[in-house]
């Protein structure tokens, strides 16, 4: 993936922190540190997305066509 070079502020104690986990080797620099912490964030933030949207689904029509077509007798399908 492309990346781009930005400019960010934050608070100062949140520097510390990046610093501390630099130092100890839980990242190798302080891009990659706000990077995974980032993409970490975005990865949630679309499952909250998803999961409001699957709240708005009608689960009897869901069902219902879930389950069509399985009225007809299980012989009847092709074996694959």
């Amino acid at each position: 993936m492309k990346k781009a070079k930005i400019a960010i502020t934050i608070d100062e104690q949140f520097v510390e922190d990046i610093d501390r986990l630099v130092n100890e080797h839980v990242f190798q620099n302080r891009s990659q540190a706000i990077q995974e912490a980032v993409e970490d964030k975005l990865k949630r933030l679309k499952r909250t997305r998803l999961a409001k949207e699957c709240t708005k689904l009608d689960t009897t029509f869901e069902k219902t066509m879930a389950e069509e077509g399985f009225t007809e007798d299980v012989n009847q399908w092709p074996e694959y």
